[in-house]
């Protein structure tokens, strides 16, 4: 039940702030696209170098209960000081900082959920930690909708604090004890790829061909995917801009209410079909999505075909830290992994942004989604032909990766 609070109350702390904050500055501050621009570029590089150090250093540590509260407490602070200043350089400086310490709770909750949870019962719980995610943004997209109406769109920030306390109470029921350290970050007992049980080199995340596979078939997913929505945005906006904010409110809470299901149901069946089929229907989702918005303008359409959204990123959430956990199993890399393809998916995330400006000022928005489309049928075409499947009901071919000499 910890578990559940603190994977629920993490979505409402990060989703009280992020979808909201440039909203703020343009239309309550007035601040222009390029300033706001630079909050967001410098936090985003930032955050994105920050990821795999992180996820070394929770792979190192012993507190990590400790490590989500001193996260949670600097989002905080963050947040009010985006309240009470919300000047440039105050909220670049709170932005940044937001930015690097929101890299800990995805690896974080993970590392917990290893050291809790037995190997048998790891994927039903990684669905069910997934399903709490996408619940908790659902309720926060209400709160803050009814928040924003009733007081003011600034006061939402104070919405971090709040939920950032309830969510470290929540970590802090878990007891320390009941974590197996070694196990959290990887390191089985008896499995230790280091001598006397220590963990393997950091060598060991390019030695491993399938996580270097996987890595490049999700910036591939990523590049294809991350514009998907903002254009769908671009394009009710431009037909009805009365309803734009509403439809883009629709496209978001449906998604994730598909996704609720979706992240359930991979975790009771990912050890029984194994976890490369499920990834194939995640990823042979994108391109027919992406062919499907040039079918019509219609807003009725677009939102429809958006709801495909909830399906692939449903999967891919919830089978992604299983994948990985399976594949660093006795290195003791496992958050560190994390942090690298986190970090590869943000660069494939980051790329596709100006590349799709770039298509659309010239071709048109069905050429980029065409184009999207293609893209997700290369990343189709590489997880098939490339990525083995790495459940160890299903053989032991990706722990003998990981100690392969060779790319």
């Amino acid at each position: 039940m910890s578990l559940d609070a603190v994977n629920f109350l993490l979505a409402e702390v990060r989703g009280a702030l992020g979808p909201y904050l440039n909203v703020f500055l343009v239309t309550q501050q007035h601040w222009s696209q390029t300033e706001v621009g630079w909050v967001t570029t410098v936090g985003g590089l930032i955050g994105l170098m920050a990821q795999t150090p992180i996820g070394a250093a929770i792979d190192a540590t012993r507190a990590k209960r400790a490590a989500v509260v001193l996260a949670l407490t600097v989002l905080a602070i963050g947040a009010a000081v985006i309240f009470a200043a919300p000047s440039f350089w105050p909220v670049l400086a709170a932005n940044t900082f937001m930015a690097v310490v929101g890299d800990v709770f995805g690896p974080s909750v993970s590392a917990l959920t290893l050291g809790l949870v037995p190997r048998a019962a790891l994927a039903r719980r990684l669905g069910r930690n997934a399903a709490f995610d996408h619940a908790g943004n659902v309720a926060i997209a209400a709160a803050a909708g009814a928040v924003g109406y009733f007081f003011s769109q600034r006061a939402v920030f104070l919405m971090v604090p709040f939920f950032a306390a309830l969510t470290s109470a929540a970590v802090l029921s878990i007891p320390a004890q009941a974590i197996n350290e070694d196990r959290a970050r990887g390191l089985d007992n008896g499995t230790a790829q280091g001598e006397g049980g220590r963990p393997s080199g950091y060598g060991v995340l390019l030695r491993c061909r399938p996580l270097v596979t996987f890595a490049l078939c999700t910036m591939l997913f990523h590049f294809a995917n991350a514009p998907l929505l903002p254009l769908v945005g671009q394009k009710l906006a431009l037909s009805h801009p009365a309803w734009a904010t509403a439809m883009m409110s629709a496209c978001i809470v449906a998604a994730q209410l598909i996704m609720l299901p979706v992240a359930l149901l991979v975790g009771r069946t990912a050890d029984r079909l194994g976890r490369k089929p499920i990834l194939l229907l995640g990823f042979a989702v994108l391109p027919v999505r992406a062919v499907l918005y040039t079918l019509s303008d219609d807003a009725a359409w677009l939102i429809g075909v958006q709801l495909l959204d909830g399906v692939g990123a449903g999967i891919f959430g919830a089978i992604t830290p299983l994948v990985i956990a399976d594949l660093m199993r006795g290195t003791g890399r496992f958050n560190v992994a994390q942090g690298a393809v986190a970090t590869v998916q943000g660069v494939g995330a980051s790329l596709s942004g100006l590349v799709a400006g770039i298509i659309v000022d010239h071709f048109g928005y069905s050429a980029v989604f065409l184009t999207s489309g293609a893209v997700a049928c290369a990343a189709f075409a590489a997880l098939f032909l490339a990525m083995p499947e790495t459940a160890t009901d299903h053989g032991d071919a990706a722990l003998a990766a990981n100690t392969s000499a060779v790319h």
